[in-house]
């Protein structure tokens, strides 16, 4: 009977170690990893190929991650790179022991003979990486979910950035040397000196651009004014700017008007034929052919636009990093700033705080994506209530509506006035003010501050450079003069009109 109990109780234990967990090893390649490895230090090309596609932090092994280091250091410096050179900096560092000694090292130059597929061999351990990041993520997630303290948006959020964070290979920096950073920034100054023009996106405003050059990747820029003023009118012009001249892709978030309304005015500002007929829909022939001609310039550029009427931060947020995600886009448009909320569930609560949180996260954000942000604001009512020299009311800084955070955000804070719409007939110097507006800059973190006068066509809901517009009206003057001689028609004695070429007409 001893024998059966034993076969029993030895069934029994065989069936308690198969219900065990099997253990999981995180996702690794380890073999690549040192084929890489060995790949740069005997081959310069393999270096070449890789350095802008790993860090330290991708390689499974921390001996692995410590050779990168010092293969990068070297490549850094303008070393040369080789199994020699790797030891010393190892030991210089104070690592060679710790990553297996000068042995380890060369077996690992002796693993591949050539760099021939070092950058697909890359690529397949940073997969491996990515995976490891995502089950990271994912156990964080699923340990915070445990606490019914957190808010569940606040973790959403969270999640939703740092998966975005790996999507972008463009992972959390930490503390970062004085000494490398001012590298990097001497590195791009360089750069920018070999480029002409801005450094930034151009508005397709010269004189705004003289200010600001561009907006500046990561800037919060607000831009404010009382109902009326053409704030919609101003980003949806500069939107076009941008993506039609400059084929930048722009994400515009607007919560008062539907996409349907935002492409007509689109198309307005494009042809010229006035808005009112995008909106009764009677157009001349003359305008049909127009609009015929010039709907390609708006139908194949680079806009996005949202239309969602309720629109938390939150959601700001989340469409946002999936937009720069799938179409790249270079800037971001939300109008306005008043009509989002904190988050979803919002159930009221002090407004000033919320736009605050509003505010923040959206420099959080345009730091995040590494883009610039517009941001429309309302202006109080304090505006109405004064004026200045002539009548004029200009608003200032403290007009900030429900929040002063906005301010202290911001990097830029502007305003839009038309003195026109106050039934004001002159600027300070007496010069009219019929179709004008000036773009006030009122806090630049980063640059100087002022007004630039620009032109505002209200019949197109478009602004345009003012300087540009007068230089049009100067040509325009003089080829309406009617004391004409047909001798000004006639080419120069040295025009060669020997082929169709040379034909002026």
């Amino acid at each position: 009977m001893e024998a059966p109990q034993k076969d029993i109780a030895l069934n029994r234990q065989n069936q308690r170690n198969h219900s065990l967990p099997q253990a999981k090893v995180p996702p690794q390649a380890v073999e690549l990893e040192k084929a890489i490895l060995g790949a740069m230090m005997i081959d310069k090309r393999g270096v070449d190929e890789v350095v802008d596609l790993l860090q330290p932090e991708v390689f499974y092994m921390p001996e692995h991650q410590l050779i990168f280091a010092a293969i990068m250091q070297l490549f850094e410096e303008g070393k040369p790179i080789d199994i020699f050179t790797v030891v010393e900096q190892l030991k210089f560092q104070g690592n060679l022991q710790q990553v297996g000694g000068e042995y380890y090292l060369i077996t690992l130059s002796n693993i591949v003979p050539t760099a021939a597929h070092v950058e697909y061999h890359a690529r397949i351990i940073t997969q491996m990486y990515v995976k490891r990041k995502l089950i990271e993520i994912s156990g964080e997630v699923a340990e915070k979910s445990y606490d019914e303290t957190v808010d569940v948006f606040d973790l959403l959020d969270e999640a939703e950035k740092k998966i975005f964070e790996v999507s972008q290979g463009s992972l959390k920096r930490g503390t970062v040397n004085i000494g490398m950073g001012v590298v990097d920034v001497k590195d791009k100054l360089v750069e920018q000196a070999k480029e002409e023009g801005i450094s930034g996106i151009s508005t397709g405003f010269p004189s705004l651009d003289d200010y600001t050059s561009g907006w500046q990747n990561g800037d919060l820029v607000i831009i404010a004014a009382r109902p009326g003023m053409g704030k919609t009118a101003f980003v949806l012009s500069m939107a076009r700017n941008m993506a039609v001249d400059h084929k930048v892709p722009v994400a515009i978030f607007n919560l008062e008007m539907t996409s349907e309304q935002l492409i007509k005015r689109f198309l307005s500002i494009e042809t010229e034929i006035p808005g009112d007929k995008f909106r009764s829909g009677k157009l001349s022939d003359v305008e049909w052919n127009l609009l015929n001609n010039k709907i390609s310039n708006i139908s194949e550029a680079p806009i996005y636009i949202n239309d969602s009427s309720m629109l938390s931060i939150f959601d700001l947020r989340a469409q946002a990093r999936r937009l720069k995600s799938q179409y790249d886009i270079g800037i971001l448009i939300v109008d306005y700033l008043q009509l989002m909320s904190a988050n979803t569930n919002n159930k009221g609560g002090n407004r000033e705080q919320e736009i605050s949180t509003i505010s923040r996260n959206m420099k959080s954000l345009a730091k995040e994506l590494n883009i610039p942000v517009i941001a429309l604001s309302q202006l109080s009512r304090k505006v109405e209530e004064r004026s200045d020299k002539g009548g004029h009311k200009r608003p200032m800084l403290s007009d900030l509506r429900e929040s002063g955070a906005i301010e202290q955000d911001a990097d830029i804070v502007s305003f839009i006035y038309r003195p026109e719409y106050y039934k004001v007939i002159s600027w300070e110097d007496e010069s009219p003010t019929e179709g004008q507006a000036e773009f006030i800059i009122a806090k630049h973190r980063n640059g100087k501050t002022g007004e630039i006068k620009l032109r505002f066509e209200g019949q197109f809901g478009r602004f345009s450079e003012l300087n540009m517009f007068q230089q049009n009206q100067e040509i325009e003057s003089r080829m309406n003069v009617t004391d004409v001689s047909p001798d000004d028609f006639l080419p120069p004695d040295n025009y060669n009109l020997e082929s169709d070429e040379d034909f002026p007409f």
